[in-house]
């Protein structure tokens, strides 16, 4: 492998493993290095191209024959929310989220395992380890923050912080026109509350309050089941090869 250019990325292909997305399909990555203090701006532009962050690497799909993976942002000023996402908000006006630096967690980690085993047992994320988890939070050279939910407490009004034990949380990157959602996790046993659509439906607010107009979701994959709550979040753009274009 190449050592990276200081002015100019360096490329790399992923050899081809079973796609997770679509039975019967491979999945390639093409990748680079997120590292240095162009690491930000750097970013900004390949997530505006596609790419995904993960640790100090961008990625993003290069498979043969295939254009099924489709990155994802919500327009954030344009965003109505649904009926039954208004009832989302409504079931869960009781928590608070605290936006907080990239530092893992014992409890962060306990809620992440709890989630991977009973939602993602079979799942590539299966087998990692505190340390692994930790490496995911922490290893960022660009603006990542964690957000953790709990529940609102008698002086979350002041300190902005919620009480009680973690029940959701997400690793996002904040970009220059908006934020990035890395992964987000929460507590199983608390389906009722629909904590992923949640989640989404506060970041969204949470941009917007910051001024940031978008909200990335990563890759919506249609015919996946995993993906299709992706499609709800409208108005939206999807990147196509000529640009971003919008869905209603």
């Amino acid at each position: 492998m190449t050592t990276q250019s200081r002015d100019q990325p360096q490329f790399y292909l992923t050899a081809p493993t079973a796609c997770p997305y679509l039975r019967g399909k491979l999945e390639r990555k093409v990748f680079t290095h997120l590292i240095g203090k162009r690491a930000p701006e750097l970013n900004d532009v390949l997530t505006h191209g596609g790419f995904r962050r993960s640790q100090t690497i961008a990625y993003r799909p290069a498979c043969d024959g295939c254009r099924a993976c489709i990155s994802v942002r919500v327009l954030v000023d344009d965003f109505a929310p649904s009926r039954n996402m208004r009832r989302v908000t409504d079931a869960n006006r009781g928590l608070v989220g605290e936006m907080r630096e990239n530092t893992p967690t014992s409890e962060q980690y306990s809620l992440f395992r709890h989630y991977l085993d009973s939602r993602h047992a079979a799942g590539g994320m299966a087998d990692m380890t505190a340390l692994d988890f930790a490496m995911m939070v922490e290893d960022s050279h660009v603006e990542t923050k964690v957000i953790e939910y709990r529940r609102r407490g008698p002086d979350t009004a002041i300190n902005g912080r919620g009480v009680g034990p973690l029940l959701a949380c997400a690793l996002t990157d904040v970009l220059g026109d908006g934020l990035s959602m890395v992964y987000s996790f929460f507590d199983p046993d608390e389906a009722e509350r629909s904590l992923g659509t949640y989640m989404i439906l506060d970041h969204i607010a949470r941009a917007r309050r910051m001024g940031l107009p978008y909200v990335y979701l990563g890759y919506w994959v249609e015919g996946s089941p995993k993906m299709a709550y992706k499609a709800r979040f409208t108005p939206q753009e999807r990147l196509a090869p000529h640009g971003w274009q919008r869905v209603e």
